[in-house]
């Protein structure tokens, strides 16, 4: 018999929420976390705006030890997972140091720790590069200090797939969990809104360079014109069922189906793996189509990438069939820290009966999509669909469900 695997704890770091419960809050009432770039000055950039984080103070949530060692992603890594155990009500103290483990996604890295040993290199000399810059700009560095910080020494690692690194991650967390593991903390946190980060950003020519809070991401717009970034996301702590049920955790629901695919490479005149993804998640969740109650778009506000997810979700689907909803319109698209974003909301939208809405967005009449525009819509939700998908190719999707 196949382990079901749940999801018990949340922690959310988002533009427009620090917390679960004031995310969700915000997301509901549609407040935009979206703004000029305040962490160094855009003006000389083509692109100025970013989902940026306000009021994270690292120093009232950790330790000064840890200060000097961390980057801001890292730290906003801790205090997520913080959350996140105490919402699952796990103390990693009274828990089996080899039965837990950490999986998390991430596609930069700690981008601005990195920024500042560089800086120090070049105008003062080796001797005053950080001896922490050894991991502190790495990938894996948050699992690295989740893991250390709460004592967790059971299967680890990183997931590097870019925007659909987040889902990827809570499917190989998952994946241990049916191994054996009781125990994962997962999911995926981004944050690189400095110069270093900038620049990299702006190099792929995808970012909006519209001025506009309200109207710089437009997926599925008439003007779609590029995304804006921004930084966070969420770490959510996912448990075997039985062992979550026998402590009398609350659980938010079960991560029931995933897929994930790779598109073909450009003008070869095959489909693209998006529709696939979403197929494969179906099967593996024993999901039909008709008993899907809300999909949560990738979002990507490119007109080509756009069409294709149009596409897919009205191929599986049916013509507007499904609602539709893409609540990081509010937050900017925050990489790997996106769909565990996403897979939050459909936690929520799970326990509340409420699909989250898609802001500032005129759709385009030419997709067939059914989008939640301007004010939360009222619905029984018993399973939702995350979809993400990352630079390169990457497409993944992510069935999730209730429980009771």
């Amino acid at each position: 018999m196949t382990t079901s695997v749940v999801v018990t704890g949340l922690g959310i770091a988002s533009p427009n929420g620090l917390g679960a419960e004031d995310y969700w809050n915000a997301t509901l009432g549609g407040k935009n976390g979206i703004g000029r770039i305040t962490r160094f000055d855009p003006a000389g950039y083509p692109a100025k705006l970013a989902g940026e984080i306000p009021g994270f103070a690292a120093e009232d949530h950790l330790p000064s030890r840890l200060l000097p060692q961390t980057d801001r992603v890292t730290r906003l890594a801790l205090v997520a997972t913080d959350w996140a155990l105490a919402d699952a009500g796990v103390d990693p103290k009274e828990q089996p140091e080899f039965n837990m483990g950490v999986i998390t996604a991430s596609a930069a890295g700690g981008f601005e720790f990195g920024q500042g040993e560089l800086q120090s290199l070049w105008a003062r000399g080796s001797q005053y590069v950080s001896a922490y810059q050894s991991f502190a700009w790495f990938y894996a560095v948050n699992s690295g200090q989740i893991s250390i910080r709460n004592g967790m020494k059971g299967p680890s690692g990183v997931v590097v797939s870019e925007g659909a690194g987040g889902l990827d991650a809570v499917a190989h967390a998952r994946r241990q969990i049916r191994k054996g593991t009781s125990l994962i903390v997962t999911g995926g946190v981004d944050a690189s809104v400095c110069t270093w980060g900038w620049v990299a950003q702006l190099s792929t020519g995808k970012l909006s360079t519209s001025d506009s809070p309200t109207r710089a991401y437009l997926p599925f717009d008439r003007e779609a014109c590029g995304y804006v970034p921004g930084e966070g996301g969420a770490i959510l702590i996912a448990e075997d069922a039985d062992a979550a049920r026998a402590r009398g955790a609350h659980i938010y629901g079960e991560i029931a189906g995933y897929g994930a695919t790779i598109d073909p490479k450009p003008g070869s005149g095959r489909e693209p793996g998006l529709r696939k993804a979403i197929q494969i998640a179906l099967a593996d969740a024993g999901v039909p189509a008709g008993e899907v109650d809300v999909v949560f778009a990738d979002g990507a506000a490119d007109p080509a990438l756009d069409r294709i997810e149009a596409e897919a979700i009205s191929a599986v689907f049916g013509p507007r069939a499904v609602p539709v909803t893409v609540p990081k319109t509010m937050t900017g698209r925050l990489y790997s820290g996106a769909s565990p974003l996403d897979l939050a909301a459909a936690f929520f939208s799970i326990r509340d009966g409420v699909i989250p809405p898609t802001v500032h967005v005129d759709p385009c009449p030419d997709y067939p999509l059914d989008l939640v525009l301007g004010q939360p819509r009222k619905a029984e939700v018993r399973t939702a669909l995350v979809l993400a998908r990352g630079s390169g190719g990457f497409n993944s999707a992510m069935v999730v469900r209730a429980t009771d």
